[in-house]
């Protein structure tokens, strides 16, 4: 070879062999450069838990780099790691190593002390197991347990506790009582006492390590299907007490409150970090609405275990690290109890979908927001968009107030109308004797189609959006503090439709809330604007909501059977926006009196205490012949106004009626 080609080859080795020495820890120079750079490639190399590319003593690199990954992989994280400052001994180097992880909601910082050693042209790490975390011994590895922070209460009127920690009894497989020859039977014999999906289940057990229990069923109390004594002769089958926040029974406000479980996979991956397997978190309504409030932070701590030296050994832990939970916001709002029971028990019984409000005029505050069980989960009672039928009339008659009319303006009721070739008539057994010229008050008291549609030309539609507005309705609530759907009045209509408004059908729509707002306007002279959620703190959030966002609501439907569009959050009232006034919801109130007194809901009359001013109404929907009806009343009985809503009622007076009659009854 010349000698040119001997230098070339010379300088290509030295250039590999300096490529080599870059990646670990190496050092051509003899003083602290090296040994910085040295300390920096450590502490970068331990916070991405990769250290086999580096040079170690006392451990080979790969055994060094398993029991790194073995060490920290319980803590579910990677840290952050800073080398400090460089002390220089001769061929020894020490410094610092400053490790900050993120635990759960916690941080978690500590130092340990490395060393390097110099051999010949290379800085090596001393291995052991105090580099990764001071006090910790071989075999040790480190994991994180979860300290569950206590979540915070929902409180009704007067701080009266609705969900609270209860006691519940967990009921499953304790896969450490039985051998794993039976834990197939075990599994499908629980499943099948429960009522569980047998196959699933068996599954769930089958994947879970053999110091797992397998939750299948949380229950308030033993039944007598599934008692004690059944479950334990199961083996391994156990019922473990624990605690758990519930309402006073499983179906108290359900649909308004929601519901707390360990968080399902799709609400870990939307949540952003926030939750990770087996937290605990709120699902539907309040309860999801204020999750991050109510669940507070949890606390952690970080253990030390060391590996059990023989079967059935329980292996020791030391914790290295603790915060403590923060526990929860309690989440104040206006729920009566008494009235929120009442409202259920009353619409027990209700096969379609069905719905009572109760508010109190003087304040706005929700007192009960009660969906019948055939509502199936959904909350009719705030997110419901029906039409509201004849109870629309109140808006209808104050839009005339301001027209120049009176209740004892005379109206011309027939018995059918014709408007652009669709006929419209009264309900089933109008009265003869309030038909043709009739006060208002009379055309009120008996729901007489014609007349108010007959007033069509008197009063426009922007004119009905405008006195919809004034009654607190398919306008902003921002103290409501939940999601809600507070009705839409459309400022535009023509012909039919807008004759079909008259009488509460076409494009309007309300939820019985709404209902319940306008009812309770009436009641207290001015705009109510509702509220639940009393917390200041709470309310970060907007209070209404679309369909979309918070549920699909049941189908809601024309007369025609043409779907009702779907509804936004309702605009702000605008400035033009005249309130109602007192002497206006008098005369309101004098005209709800008399369809108590000499119109079709006479049952009221023995409602004890305050006399009862109400308003019928029956809404078509559907493609049905004859059609289908929404029936609803509404009412004000002192400082209490109700709306009762079924979807699939018949008429408002005989199904709707009875039921606000037991209501108004008992809740004295």
């Amino acid at each position: 070879m010349s000698q040119m080609g001997k230098m070339k080859t010379r300088n290509l080795v030295l250039g590999l062999v300096s490529l080599v020495m870059a990646g670990s820890l190496t050092a051509c120079d003899d003083g602290r450069a090296g040994a910085e750079g040295a300390a920096k490639q450590l502490a970068s190399s331990l916070a991405a838990l990769d250290v086999g590319s580096l040079a170690v003593s006392g451990k080979d690199a790969s055994a060094a780099n398993d029991e790194l990954n073995a060490v920290f992989e319980g803590l579910g994280a990677k840290p952050s790691v800073q080398s400090g400052d460089v002390k220089l001994d001769g061929e020894t180097a020490t410094f610092p190593l400053n490790y900050s992880w993120n635990i759960g909601s916690a941080k978690w910082e500590y130092s340990s002390e490395a060393t390097l050693k110099k051999s010949g042209d290379k800085w090596a790490v001393q291995w052991n197991p105090q580099l990764l975390a001071p006090e910790l011994s071989d075999g040790q590895t480190l994991s994180v347990k979860t300290v569950p922070a206590q979540r915070g209460q929902i409180l009704g009127a007067g701080d009266a506790p609705i969900v609270e920690d209860r006691p519940v009894f967990r009921v499953g497989i304790d896969k450490t009582k039985l051998a794993a020859d039976q834990a197939d039977a075990s599994a499908r014999a629980m499943a099948a006492l429960l009522g569980l999906d047998v196959e699933d289940y068996a599954k769930q057990v089958a994947a879970s390590g053999p110091q797992a229990f397998v939750e299948g069923i949380v229950l308030r109390a033993y039944t007598p299907e599934i008692t004690e004594a059944k479950i334990t002769a199961i083996p391994g089958g156990a019922s473990i007490l624990d605690s758990m926040a519930l309402a006073p029974t499983r179906t108290f406000a359900r649909a308004l409150l929601g519901s707390v479980g360990q968080a399902s996979a799709e609400q870990i991956e939307k949540s952003n970090g926030a939750l990770r397997a087996g937290d605990t978190t709120g699902t539907g309504g309040l309860q999801q609405k204020y999750d991050s409030l109510l669940r507070g932070k949890d606390g952690v701590e970080v253990v030390a275990k060391q590996a059990a030296k023989s079967e059935g050994e329980t292996p020791a832990t030391k914790v290295f690290f603790s915060s403590l939970p923060v526990p929860g916001t309690t989440l104040k709002t206006t729920l009566d109890l008494k009235l929120q029971q009442l409202a259920e028990e009353t619409l027990a019984g209700v096969g379609p979908a069905s719905a009572i409000v109760a508010l109190k005029p003087s304040t706005g505050a929700v007192l009960a927001a009660a969906s019948g069980p055939g509502s199936n989960g959904y909350n009719t009672a705030m997110l419901g968009q029906y039409a509201p039928g004849s109870t629309f009339k109140i808006v209808d008659s104050l839009a005339l107030f301001r027209d120049g009319a009176t209740p004892d303006s005379k109206v011309e009721c027939t018995p059918t109308l014709t408007v652009d070739g669709r006929t419209f008539k009264n309900s089933e057994g109008y009265p003869e004797s309030s038909l043709g010229s009739v006060t208002l008050r009379d055309a009120f008291a008996h729901s007489c189609n014609t007349a108010f549609i007959n007033a069509r030309d008197t009063v426009s539609q922007d004119q009905l959006e405008s006195a919809a507005m004034a009654l607190g309705v398919a306008v902003e609530a921002p103290k409501l503090g939940a999601d809600a759907f507070l009705g839409s009045v459309p400022g535009a209509a023509e012909g039919t439709e807008h004759a079909a408004s008259m009488i509460g059908q076409g494009k309007v729509l309300f939820s019985p809330l709404s209902a319940a707002i306008m009812a309770a306007s009436v009641g207290n002279g001015a705009p109510v604007s509702p509220q639940l959620v009393l917390n200041p703190e709470a309310q970060n959030s907007s209070p209404t909501a679309t369909p979309t966002e918070s549920g699909s609501a049941p189908p809601s439907s024309s007369p025609s059977g043409a779907p009702s569009p779907s509804a936004s959050a309702p605009p702000a009232s605008p400035p033009s926006t005249k309130p109602i006034t007192k002497e206006e919801a008098a005369a309101l109130s004098d005209m709800m009196r008399a369809v108590v007194t000499s119109g079709h809901a006479g049952f009221l009359a023995q409602v004890p205490g305050a006399p009862v001013g109400a308003k019928t109404g029956t809404a078509e929907f559907g493609n049905d012949d004859p059609p289908k009806t929404h029936a609803w009343i509404v009412a004000v009985h002192g400082d209490l106004a109700v709306a009762v809503f079924v979807e699939d009622g018949g008429l408002g007076a005989t199904t709707s009626g009875p039921l606000l009659k037991s209501f108004l009854t008992a809740a004295g």
